[in-house]
């Protein structure tokens, strides 16, 4: 294990594609290689997607709800402070302030990376986090 990594929603959900078997494999790899964290938001965002679009039982959703929980090393709450961070990453970077939740939530947990695939690939953030598409290669 090396780096401690922040997992995005849509690595989450990539941990349970039925369609994208080498996204599934690159998801998995991840937690392998690093300390990986999520947020409380991601795991949000990932029940919503499971519920609406993938039409998961709300049964199947808690019972993956409960794997990640078990996979990620910590799952981060969302405070005060995280908002108000991620309203000035907002400003600064120009990204959805949900996306700044996720940046935000990664600087508050120590992250040097977040693993996503909905940002700029190579970004630093704050000077000390990186953005990292783990998919780009696929």
């Amino acid at each position: 294990m090396s780096d401690r990594a922040f997992l995005d929603t849509n690595v989450l959900i990539y941990f349970y594609s039925e369609n994208e078997a080498n996204k599934r494999v690159a998801a998995y790899d991840l937690l392998n290689s690093h300390n990986c964290v999520t947020s409380i938001h991601a795991m949000n965002e990932t029940s919503n997607v499971w519920l609406k679009k993938f039409k998961w039982s709300s049964a199947k959703v808690k019972e993956h709800m409960d794997n990640i929980e078990l996979v990620c090393d910590e799952i981060l709450p969302i405070q005060r402070n995280v908002i108000d961070t991620a309203i000035d990453i907002k400003e600064r970077y120009g990204y959805s302030y949900y996306d700044s939740l996720m940046l935000s939530s990664a600087l508050e947990g120590g992250c040097d990376a977040i693993f996503t695939e909905d940002m700029s690939d190579g970004q630093i953030i704050n000077g000390r986090l990186k953005i990292v598409n783990p998919f780009s290669a696929l």
